[in-house]
């Protein structure tokens, strides 16, 4: 039965030390060619052993070719990690924890989901998968909620309790922790193209810190959606403001991907022609964008400090005078440029393009505003066009802003939405489960939006604690439930958790708050003169200004490689960083994550940098491990740390044999953990 406990990790182990050996002790020889041919591999270890074989020959063919003998070179020092990851980090934040009066509320809700998923598995002569063992549960939760794996107490500590209710307990602990705001945080980035730097002069942090604020207090979800599309004032001012200026100068594909992402509909088409797939007319675009016309994101004439000239040109004009030859700091420019940037609403007329071509309205006519479908609550009828566009929207009789976010947040735990594609909700798309997907609907708003007990009823739930399945996106067929779709890691994740193994502060430095930011960024033209103004640009180039402050987190870095959490990263990433060859997205589509597997994926998990810095000295589990006497308990936390299970039996015959081919203790436990860490199982979530 041991070979069928895992029957989708394809674990390989023994191929992996195999690879590692052959790689890193042959010569350039006719003889390791053959010997790599002849050898029965799995056409990916294979690739792997002749990526490595290549650059192993071509150093050897090199060194074949100089005339003479170089002088060996002096062994570089040991790397180490940097003193900020190696203490246990202090407390992190503040998280909203869950209620324990309504822990039975909610696992009554889960057996409902559960009734409903079971009911369609009998209509279609399918079974339900078997619940899962506790070392797969244990895995799977802290991967979905928590963003990582466990650590090595962690597990140990859940895996030995005998509590009844130990699952329940686990999921409430997780979703009032720090790991869960990061976790959260690194999907809402995903879907709202969470960035650094939108544009040129927009300074986005204070934003970006917003959204991972109203993550951690637990904020209603309406009411988040509400703020970010009402909200006015500079960015430090209001963070929700932020979310209009991350598609500043661009009102139209503003509308498309606000719909697109609080709504699951897809209107863009629209923008240009009648929807050639769905129903909507290219009028109707030009209604709804009517609601948010108005926005302004620069401040105007008559505003405190600008009467006759922008006082960021005015301020610039003089700095010129000033500096040597002219040239302003980017500092000093790029400070008072982003005070510039204050979003308020206007009364602005929206009319058709010059070239509208049906016979319904005439070009460049002016567009009353009107909603897609419903009607605006009454509470908002006398409020500004933007408040009545965000009241209906988040409404709760518009049933698509609860289905759309059920539909989104089932998707991340199961591995497949119920409607698929999760934001184009079409008739040509039915939900897999009608009824289920109604009842997921009804449950947010009974919920009051509060999207940790929406989580919380899902974890509860049968369907999310069975085994997985290995299902294919792609098919036709729909997906039943019998339990999560089998799913990789995503980039965030396979990062945060090889944190885990290597670390034990992965929380260096954290985003900073809007409360730190604002000091330093709030320039009042109407008050602040050019001396002021110089004294707050060299306070900004000491501590937020963006080169300046990327090259302080340097000192946190292992190999250019920032250990921190995905979270706390700067984004996007350089295209080159373990996250971006992970599937990362640039962050300027939505949901722009990739999920499929590259050859720069291999190369990093095989020989990069970030893998390597598990088994530098003073690294977690290099720690954990060596300070374990008996080599059984040694080999069992290695597979505790790195796949969340005790080793089975061929397992540990397989650590045995790579034990005794090595002299040092050290390098053989290393070889294992690096085997384990390139395995399928370690890259997926059961």
């Amino acid at each position: 039965m041991e070979s069928q406990r895992y029957p989708l990790a394809e674990l390989n182990l023994s191929k992996h030390l195999w690879t590692l050996r052959f790689c890193m002790s042959c010569q350039y020889s006719p003889q390791s060619l053959n010997m790599l041919q002849s050898t029965p591999l799995s056409a990916t270890t294979r690739m792997l052993a002749s990526l490595l074989l290549l650059i192993v020959c071509a150093s050897s063919v090199d060194a074949q070719r100089s005339p003479t003998k170089k002088p060996a070179a002096p062994k570089a020092p040991k790397i180490k990690l940097p003193e900020s990851v190696r203490k246990s980090p202090g407390k992190i934040m503040d998280v909203a924890k869950v209620s324990p009066s309504s822990r039975s509320r909610l696992i009554g809700a889960a057996f409902e989901i559960d009734q409903l998923v079971e009911d369609q598995l009998r209509e279609r002569n399918e079974t339900p998968n078997e619940m899962a063992d506790d070392e797969v549960f244990l895995r799977r939760i802290y991967l979905d909620v928590a963003g990582r794996i466990p650590t090595l107490k962690e597990a140990t500590a859940f895996l030995e309790s005998a509590e009844e209710d130990k699952r329940q307990n686990l999921i409430d602990q997780l979703l009032g922790s720090p790991d869960y705001v990061s976790n959260l945080y690194n999907f809402w980035a995903d879907t709202l193209r969470l960035t650094d730097r939108p544009q040129a002069n927009i300074i986005a942090d204070p934003y970006l810190s917003y959204v991972k604020d109203s993550i951690r207090t637990n904020k209603r979800y309406d009411q988040w959606v509400y703020e970010m599309l009402t909200a006015n004032g500079k960015v430090w001012e209001d963070g929700a403001v932020g979310y209009q200026l991350r598609d500043d100068g661009m009102p139209l594909p503003y509308i498309d991907n606000t719909v697109r992402v609080f709504l699951g509909t897809q209107i863009g088409c629209a923008q240009c022609h009648d929807h050639p797939f769905d129903d909507w007319t290219q009028y109707q675009f030009y209604q709804l964008a009517a609601f948010t016309n108005g926005t302004r994101t620069r401040m105007l004439r008559g505003y405190p400090g600008f009467e006759k000239q922008n006082p960021a040109n005015t301020l610039i004009s003089e700095a010129r005078t000033k500096f040597d030859k002219g040239r302003v700091p980017g500092e000093f420019q790029r400070l008072v440029r982003a005070n510039t940037y204050l979003v308020s609403e206007v009364k602005a007329a929206m009319r058709l393009p010059h070239d509208y071509a049906y016979s319904d309205h005439d070009p460049k006519e002016v567009v009353n505003p009107a909603v897609l479908w419903g009607e605006i609550p009454t509470k908002a009828i006398d409020s500004t066009p933007r408040e009545q566009f965000a009241a209906w929207l988040t409404s709760e009789d518009n049933s698509q802003f609860s289905k759309t976010i059920a539909n989104r947040l089932w998707k991340r735990f199961l591995g497949v939405g119920l409607v698929e594609p999760i934001d184009d909700f079409q008739d040509i798309y039915p939900p897999s489960n009608e009824p289920l997907m109604e009842f997921l609907s009804e449950q947010v708003v009974r919920n009051d939006f509060d999207l940790k007990e929406f989580m919380r009823m899902i974890f509860y739930s049968r369907t999310y604690q069975r085994e997985s399945s290995d299902f294919d996106p792609s098919s036709d067929e729909s997906y039943s439930f019998p339990g999560p779709a089998l799913r990789r890691m995503t980039a965030e994740q396979v990062w945060d958790s090889i944190l885990t193994l290597a670390v034990r502060n992965p929380w260096p430095f954290q985003r900073p708050s809007v409360n730190q930011l604002a000091p330093v960024l709030d320039v009042r033209f109407e008050q602040d003169g050019y001396d002021r103004v110089l004294q707050k640009s060299k306070t900004f180039k000491e501590s937020y200004f963006s080169p300046v402050y990327k090259r302080s987190l340097n000192s946190h870095a292992y190999q250019s490689n920032i250990l921190c959490r995905a979270s706390e990263l700067p984004s996007p990433l350089p295209a080159q960083h373990f996250l971006r060859q992970f599937g990362q997205g640039d962050r300027e589509t939505i949901n722009g994550s990739q999920q499929d597997a590259t050859v720069p994926q291999i190369l990093a998990m095989f020989n990069g940098p970030i893998t390597h810095v598990m088994l530098e000295p003073g690294s977690a589990i290099v720690d954990n491990v060596l300070g374990i006497e008996s080599t059984r308990d040694r080999i069992d936390a290695i597979f505790l740390s790195v796949l969340t299970r005790k080793p089975i039996g061929s397992d540990r015959r397989i650590a045995a044999s790579e034990l005794s081919k090595t002299k040092i203790d050290n390098v053989g436990y290393g070889n294992i953990v690096w085997g384990l860490l390139n395995t399928r199982e370690f890259l997926f979530i059961p």
